[in-house]
């Protein structure tokens, strides 16, 4: 994430996103920098639209922030199939109780 961070920093700074200048801004976080995940991360940047990038990724919190509704009533559904799991072990507890009931009997 601290690889993604640094290109977003040389971004908003209107540097160029390249292996040294990444590399530097870790190195000057105090993190220790992976030469590969640096090339890595350079080259899957190479061609991208950062600030289109930024834009649509701002436009999706409003799609995350209705999932807690959807997701509210599939607990409350996730409920409902709770209870009959709940009886099911309770009779397998006391079915268990019951065989060692035999143990001592």
């Amino acid at each position: 994430m601290e690889y993604v961070y640094a290109a977003l920093l040389l971004h908003k700074a209107g540097k160029e996103i390249d292996e040294s200048s990444v590399q530097a801004v870790l190195s000057a976080a105090g993190i220790a920098v992976n030469e590969s995940r640096v090339k890595a991360l350079v080259a899957s940047l190479d061609g991208v639209d950062i600030e289109d990038a930024i834009s649509k990724a701002a436009a999706a919190p409003v799609a995350v922030a209705a999932a807690p509704v959807a997701g509210g009533a599939a607990a409350a559904a996730g409920a409902e199939e709770e209870a009959p799991a709940e009886e099911d072990k309770k009779a397998e507890e006391e079915s268990g109780m019951a065989g060692l009931g035999a143990l001592f009997g």
